[in-house]
């Protein structure tokens, strides 16, 4: 999990964002959490690594299953 933040700042239409918070607070969670999540996924779908990226951990059975 990342120690630090840093601020992003997007530039959209009022309408938009108002409907995007309408819809996130439906859901229970917050602009930042939605946002936090799709630059994630951006990130991981153009497979870019970056420092708090959680690594995948073989199993002991995985382990010995790739011999």
């Amino acid at each position: 999990m990342e120690s630090k933040t840093a601020r992003l700042t997007v530039l959209i239409d009022p309408v938009k964002k108002k409907a995007f918070e309408a819809l996130c607070a439906a859901q229970d969670q917050t602009p930042s959490q939605i946002v936090r999540q799709m630059i994630r996924d951006y990130l991981q779908k153009h497979e870019v690594d970056y420092a708090t990226r959680p690594k995948l951990v073989a199993t002991t059975l995985g382990a010995k299953e790739l011999g």
